[in-house]
């Protein structure tokens, strides 16, 4: 099934405003079966004591929690608008925050049963004097939170991963999201900072440790092409390697686009019949 599995809305506040609706027409446009709105989840306000770094890092990420009614309103005004053009399926892109784990399960359960699907995604970790980081902000913050570790960029990708792996062991109780978001985002900037090189064998045990829960679980992955239209990145999510493990272990693998425009909307998806094998 031709399928946008992760898009975001006019609502996000670090994108480009223009109207999801035209967004899901575009999808339609191009033959779309299926189109998931994935709109980023609130942070946990106690999050804020813990974030250091640019303020847009924090502001800018998600959802204010008075926008999610809002949200679920405008998304499901779409799907019933469009539903005999295009299966929309709503959910969010929940962030992980090891410290709030309790936070976002309460969210889940609350507003999970208004959703279909969900993603989960990794997009700060502990860095600089143990607090949060924002890893796709800007070079600016990536420097630094990380900076300390930009000469062995493994310890990046350490740092990174073990905070994934605690993100697919957490209980994020009966609405916790199936999709494991860009798994390898913390390459955004690698072409910057000279984080190209291969995960070694220490990460890709870390890597594989993450797989197979994700396939336990029965959860999925996201193939998130937004990384090669990155001007420091230059590759899709999760990454080659990830890739090819995740195959191995028949792990579905879902297109996303990342969209946060209408230009974005199935951007690259003649790629993934490249990328997934058999």
């Amino acid at each position: 099934m031709l399928m946008d599995g992760h898009t975001h809305t006019e609502l996000c506040p670090h994108g480009s405003g223009e109207a999801t609706e035209k967004m899901v027409q575009r999808a339609i446009q191009l033959g779309f079966k299926r189109y998931c709105i994935t709109e980023h989840a609130p942070l946990p306000p106690a999050f804020r004591e813990q974030y250091e770094g640019t303020l847009e890092g924090y502001t800018e990420a998600s959802l204010r929690l008075d926008q999610v009614e809002t949200y679920l309103n405008l998304a499901n005004e779409l799907k019933a608008k469009y539903a005999d053009q295009i299966e929309i399926s709503v959910g969010f892109e929940v962030d992980f925050l090891p410290d709030h784990v309790a936070w976002t399960r309460d969210f889940l359960n609350t507003y999970g049963p208004q959703t279909q699907e969900s993603i989960l995604s990794v997009h700060f970790m502990r860095g600089l004097r143990a607090h949060f980081w924002c890893v796709d902000m800007s070079t600016d913050d990536f420097s630094a939170g990380f900076g300390q570790w930009l000469k062995t960029p493994q310890r990046v990708f350490e740092q990174y991963y073990r905070t994934v792996l605690a993100s697919v062991q957490a209980d994020l109780g009966s609405y916790a999201p199936q999709r494991i978001g860009h798994m390898s985002l913390v390459r955004k900037y690698q072409d910057y900072f000279g984080l190209t090189e291969p995960l070694d064998a220490d990460n890709l045990k870390l890597v594989d440790q993450i797989l197979a829960l994700v396939q336990q679980q029965g959860r999925q992955l996201d193939l998130n092409l937004a990384g090669l239209y990155k001007p420091y990145c230059n590759d899709f999510y999760p990454g080659e390697q990830i890739l090819q493990r995740a195959q191995r272990r028949a792990i579905p693998l879902v297109y996303g686009s990342d969209a946060h425009d209408i230009a974005s909307v199935g951007r690259g998806y003649h790629l993934i019949k490249k990328l997934i094998k058999g």
